[in-house]
């Protein structure tokens, strides 16, 4: 679970080049992303970059909203501070496992001819990438990019685990609306953005 392949064939660059480098290539260019930068055994960039994404929400999370910050220890910028150390050591990589392994309990089901559980590590990993932003508080711009994470989870199931897009919707609906939906915030924000508009 967590192999870091030295030379991979068509894995991720290494360092925060390459995780900036991921990051606008998987928003610009995902179905070329996923079919060229996700590579067998070579978790570690996958991992490294949902951490990356975790911790920038949560740092325009405390920004924007400071009373999001929890009461640890030695005020408000300790207690920042180990949050966000917890979110990168723990929740974060606990996350990102976790819906893995239920997105492979899916793809057993729904998916006869598959990638392995390191290919779904990446992938769900790299599909957060819009979640960057949704620490700031916009509803409309929370649902923008929880939504568009979903779709690039689907595009990313499709690609690595050489399924159809029906397929690929259907065994992503539950890990992104756990993950998207609920621990990013894509569920309140599309109620969020309804009673705006005066739908509910």
């Amino acid at each position: 679970m967590t192999t870091w392949v030295e030379n991979p064939s068509g894995g991720r660059e290494r360092g925060p080049r390459g995780v900036a480098r991921a990051w606008i290539e998987v928003l610009v260019r995902p179905q070329q992303f996923f079919r060229n930068g996700v590579a067998p055994g070579d978790q570690a960039p996958g991992l490294v970059f949902g951490v990356a994404v975790a911790v920038a929400y949560t740092i325009g999370l405390f920004t924007f909203t400071p009373e999001r910050i929890p009461a640890l220890a030695g005020g408000p910028a300790v207690s920042a501070l180990i949050a966000l150390t917890a979110v990168a050591l723990v929740i974060a990589p606990a996350t990102l496992h976790l819906t893995a392994a239920l997105q492979t309990i899916i793809l057993m089901i729904a998916v006869r001819d598959r990638g392995g559980v390191s290919e779904t590590v990446q992938v769900i990993a790299y599909a957060a990438a819009p979640c960057i932003f949704v620490g700031i508080p916009s509803a409309p711009l929370r649902l923008v990019c929880t939504l568009y994470a979903a779709a690039l989870l689907v595009v990313g199931l499709r690609e690595v685990h050489g399924t159809t897009t029906g397929r690929a919707v259907i065994a992503g609906a539950v890990p992104a609306t756990l993950l998207f939906g609920s621990a990013f915030g894509g569920v309140d924000a599309a109620m969020a953005v309804l009673r705006l508009a005066g739908i509910i």
